[in-house]
């Protein structure tokens, strides 16, 4: 079975029009939002920020690390807490926490073959679509119109030879399929180079956080940065989705 690099684990929340023209135009984030929200989400955890970095490294974040982007009209969590098998158990906190007209879920996990995408609008699931390549986790709301070629098998899961795909498996790999819904509403994906008019996801950056318990923190820490150096979670085994 062919396998896809990338994980994420993020949630958008969106007002803005156009967000594709909005994050493809976004050369910074804005700190102080992104550490307001940080601190109204994780109540009981003081976030530490630590340096900005390019979504494309920061989608797979690890347990005790925050992601946030910040920019007009458009904002993008990447955590942890996100990888659950069921988008429908996400709490409001996560669903609409700056009350936007736009939620999106992608979750993606290349470990487990796992991928899952999310849709609400102002506050109410619309779409949600959870899978391993031979398990359904959740499968609620009408197919939208761009997924119809992965249900019709033009986007077929790839074997290696010798290799019989199970009878169970479906007609495409769960992973592409979340990143197709990334591609269409957030305008890139993060596997792959950029396609036609897709940008790409190393030039958009998010503030980085490091969370603590309260009274845990350190005193002291530099200042944030706009450069990361991401060698020690980026070889972390990505957690399974959660039941």
């Amino acid at each position: 079975m062919r396998a896809l690099g990338a994980k994420a684990s993020t949630i958008w929340y969106v007002d803005a029009p156009d967000p594709i023209s909005v994050l493809r135009n976004s050369s910074s984030s804005d700190w102080d939002a992104a550490t307001a929200l940080a601190g109204s989400m994780f109540p009981g955890t003081v976030a530490v920020p630590t340096q900005q970095a390019p979504i494309a490294k920061s989608a797979g974040v690890g347990a005790d690390e925050v992601f946030i982007g910040s920019y007009p009209g458009v904002t993008v969590v990447c955590s942890e807490q996100l990888t659950a098998a069921s988008p429908l158990s996400l709490s409001d906190r996560w669903s609409r926490p700056l009350a936007s007209e736009h939620t999106y879920l992608i979750a993606t996990d290349p470990d487990t073959a796992w991928g899952a995408f999310a849709y609400w609008e102002r506050g109410s699931l619309r779409r949600s679509f959870s899978a391993t390549p031979i398990y359904i986790y959740e499968d609620i709301g009408l197919p939208l119109v761009w997924e119809r070629p992965f249900w019709a098998g033009e986007h077929p899961l790839v074997y290696p030879p010798g290799v019989m795909p199970d009878p169970q498996s479906l007609p495409f790999h769960p992973q592409e399929f979340a990143e197709a819904a990334n591609a269409l509403w957030l305008g890139f994906r993060y596997t792959g180079a950029p396609r036609g008019d897709e940008f790409d996801p190393n030039a958009l950056p998010v503030c980085g956080f490091t969370t603590y318990v309260a009274g845990q923190e350190p005193t002291a820490g530099p200042p944030p940065t706009h450069e990361r150096s991401l060698t020690r979670w980026w070889r972390r085994k990505p957690p399974a989705p959660r039941s």
